[in-house]
């Protein structure tokens, strides 16, 4: 048998939710292969694009087989995609050829699609960033230079969480965008993916015991970002995600963090769109990361 999931015409973290709903209809031994139609795709975020990855890797596990996946008709989505690099990760989880694409250079505007595998991605992550965060912060959204190392560190802890702790692969990516309607200014969305053991399963070990039958997704977010819990004992373990929280408040962004069925958002501003916690969503491995950074103020 053979599903058709229908990828929403806008991709971006609530399309991504419509997007695991159909997902979720795939059980093990029932679907033998699913199809991803993203004709109709007429717009994408960072988190949405690396998302559709993280929704392969999950079909492809439910049903031991690569899912396929149609590309949009919109000629300017297929050019994002291809700036992006989706075709060029793709193959590792969709079953398709390789898409011919065009070369591109260098751009300060965003990060392609990376996938995280190892301690050494970590890093070439973090040097591949550190040029083009640069560039977006001091010339984009008006950073002053030390905000620029702050910005490494934040990306490397956020990529290393998927080393140290999902268990799993992981993907990466980043997109300046401008927010005239909402807040009139640019900002930086960064998106961060894994398909691993989640937030619940992570700090299981060591905390669910005393929580008991409380013990959940949205209580494991609650320990990890408000209270620097982590699964390990050692002293200091568990702090980096609190700091990712301080740093993104002091440049007055949004952090949220997705994980089994549950989501948190701190801090939540007057023009995002994100309640502070979510529960009862969909369930989905992993955890997902979005971080949206803007501009400082022309006066500021």
């Amino acid at each position: 048998m053979s599903l058709v999931i229908e990828v929403p015409e806008v991709l971006d973290h609530k399309g991504f939710e419509v997007l695991i709903r159909d997902l979720n209809r795939v059980t093990r031994g029932d679907v033998r292969r699913v199809v991803f139609n993203a004709k109709h795709v007429r717009w994408t975020s960072p988190y949405g694009m690396i998302g559709l990855l993280a929704a392969g890797r999950v079909a492809r596990e439910r049903t031991g087989a690569a899912p396929s996946i149609e590309a949009p008709d919109n000629r300017d989505v297929r050019s994002y995609w291809e700036r992006m690099d989706f075709w060029h990760v793709a193959p590792e989880v969709y079953d398709l050829e390789p898409v011919p694409t065009r070369a591109h250079g260098t751009s300060d505007a965003l990060l392609e699609i990376t996938p995280i595998r190892s301690h050494h991605d970590v890093h070439a992550v973090v040097e591949r960033v550190r040029e083009r965060s640069a560039a977006i912060l001091l010339n984009k959204l008006h950073y002053p230079r030390p905000s620029v190392i702050q910005f490494s560190v934040l990306l490397s802890e956020v990529c290393q969480n998927i080393i140290e702790h999902a268990e799993a692969d992981g993907w990466v990516c980043a997109q300046t965008y401008n927010y005239r309607e909402r807040l009139g200014r640019d900002v930086v969305m960064l998106a961060v993916m894994d398909v691993g053991i989640g937030f619940e399963g992570s700090l299981a070990t060591e905390h669910s015991r005393r929580h008991g039958e409380r013990w959940s997704a949205g209580m494991a977010l609650e320990r990890a970002l408000l209270h620097g819990e982590s699964r390990y004992r050692d002293p200091g373990r568990g702090q980096g995600l609190q700091a990712i929280r301080r740093q993104v408040d002091r440049w007055d962004g949004e952090l949220a963090i997705r994980s089994g069925d549950a989501m948190i958002a701190s801090p939540t501003q007057e023009w995002g769109d994100l309640a502070h916690m979510q529960t009862g969503l969909e369930i989905f491995p992993g955890a997902q990361i979005l971080v949206v950074m803007p501009a400082r103020p022309e006066n500021d």
